[in-house]
């Protein structure tokens, strides 16, 4: 995923820094003046942080005909979306959802022996999606409002295109302390001839 595409098409948020920076004479500036060293990840949905994401996401789980991984919860659908100049576009919280699940499947793909095989069938056949909501609340989201956008930046991250997918399968849970998806791609098995 060439980084220059990414930088000009999306702004990195300013955030505060905790850490110190030495001056110019070597005296140490507050924390709150200082320039951020490392740009850290766009929180989605309240989750607490993305070490925290981290630490709590399944391992991914990559097959000769699927992948399995476990993702953050993507943005609203009312955060999704920014009207300019009268036209519908993808927001900075949509970008950046996009660009940190692409980033997971690639790095789940590159560290998976099965890569070629998995890659070379998710080209050649029909696909199935699952998806299991894991909400903070069963009350403050709609079941597809995360489906398009994250359908669309798993398949980017493979290197796909999601006209491929026959099959979705949605399902809605809670869980408050680890709001999360857990996504499985597949190949469509093909069904056995009737007698």
């Amino acid at each position: 995923m060439p980084s220059n595409r990414l930088r000009r098409h999306y702004r990195f948020p300013k955030l505060p820094c905790r850490t110190v920076s030495h001056g110019n004479n070597g005296e140490v500036a507050p924390a709150s003046t200082a320039r951020p060293a490392v740009q850290e990840a766009v929180r989605f949905d309240r989750t607490p942080s993305r070490t925290a994401l981290v630490k709590t996401f399944q391992p991914p789980l990559v097959r000769s005909d699927a992948l399995t991984v476990s993702l953050p919860v993507p943005p609203s659908i009312n955060h999704q979306y920014a009207t300019v100049n009268g036209r519908r576009l993808l927001s900075s919280a949509g970008r950046a959802y996009k660009i940190q699940v692409g980033q997971q499947v690639w790095l789940a793909l590159a560290q998976s022996p099965a890569r070629l095989l998995l890659q070379d069938r998710l080209q050649s056949g029909p696909l199935v999606i699952s998806i299991r909501f894991f909400f903070a609340s069963s009350l403050r989201r709609d079941l597809d409002g995360g489906l398009k956008i994250t359908q669309d930046a798993v398949c980017e991250g493979l290197g796909i295109n999601d006209n491929r997918i026959v099959e979705t399968h949605l399902y809605k849970h809670v869980d408050k302390a680890n709001p999360r998806i857990e996504l499985s791609l597949s190949t469509l098995s093909p069904l056995a001839p009737s007698t």
